[in-house]
């Protein structure tokens, strides 16, 4: 639920535009795993790294980047509508990635979810007059952060402290540009100043809670509860930001949520089929569950 009320606090953070929103994110988020590492005692989060795990993370690091920046420009200029439509796709981007990067064979419900998710997906690019390009980015964006970040195999705290660092060279260079340049909101007040800080915390405090969720709870109760996110995030782009649905819209979403009832209800199936020991018709894992960074 927490990721689900971005849409309500990133917009108290203006008079920052988003690349200096984005770039206090980077920074801060560092600060915090780093601090939160040394509460806990952990090893700094970069020893026992092998080179490629610090190259996927690298990697990682970039797309969950190009998410967090896409997602924060959507929100704060009235986008929020079209970004919730980015995580209802991502499940589905993860299967796609899970069948072309790592060869993964679709089972036929998985089949029939992508292909009726296509089909929203052409209504709402009817419906926008365009290509939803913010939802395809932040679908893609984090479906592939997804994907590396599976492929690194660390844990999830350390995870984001490396990447966090990775960026932080550019996040300091990039806040202190904006700031010689006049185009900073620093000189906004101290309390806009505290609100900035806070950026690290709203990014860590949910994904410690998500990692925590993710040992405790079923991986099929996990994967449907991600739909949660979206969801509030409709709720306030309608309800609260009053940005405009129109019937085609609606109907776009409409074969979106069909294909996801479809893709869960598959997930669901397969995973009691896999505790009972019962062979799958066909072989299809898919990346349902990633590690969430926000």
């Amino acid at each position: 639920m927490l990721w689900g009320a971005f849409p309500l606090y990133f917009p108290l953070l203006e008079p920052a535009g988003a690349l200096e929103i984005l770039a206090h994110r980077v920074f801060w988020t560092a600060v915090t795993c780093l601090a939160v590492l040394l509460v806990m005692r952990r090893p700094l989060p970069w020893r026992g790294l092998s080179r490629r795990q610090a190259g996927v993370l690298a990697a990682a690091a970039v797309a969950n980047g190009t998410n967090w920046g896409v997602y924060i420009a959507a929100v704060n200029t009235g986008h929020v509508v079209e970004a919730a439509l980015g995580y209802f796709i991502n499940p589905l981007v993860s299967v796609l990635l899970g069948v072309v990067v790592l060869h993964e064979r679709l089972r036929r419900a998985q089949a029939a979810a992508v292909a009726v998710a296509g089909a929203g997906v052409l209504v709402l690019t009817a419906a926008y007059g365009s290509v939803p390009w913010i939802a395809l980015v932040l679908g893609l964006s984090f479906g592939t952060y997804g994907l590396l970040k599976k492929q690194a195999a660390v844990e999830p705290l350390p995870g984001l402290a490396v990447e966090s660092l990775v960026l932080a060279p550019l996040a300091v260079a990039l806040l202190a540009g904006i700031e010689l340049t006049g185009r900073g909101s620093l000189s906004a007040g101290a309390e806009h100043d505290v609100l900035l800080a806070t950026t690290g915390l709203v990014t860590a405090a949910p994904l410690l809670l998500f990692g925590m969720a993710a040992l405790r709870v079923p991986l099929s109760v996990m994967g449907l509860l991600q739909y949660v996110t979206p969801t509030l995030q409709l709720g306030i782009g309608v309800l609260v930001r009053h940005e405009p649905m129109t019937r085609t819209r609606w109907a776009g979403f409409g074969l979106v949520w069909a294909s996801l009832a479809v893709f869960a209800s598959d997930q669901v199936r397969a995973y009691r089929a896999r505790r009972a020991g019962a062979p799958l018709p066909e072989r299809g894992e898919g990346l349902l569950v990633a590690d969430r960074d926000g």
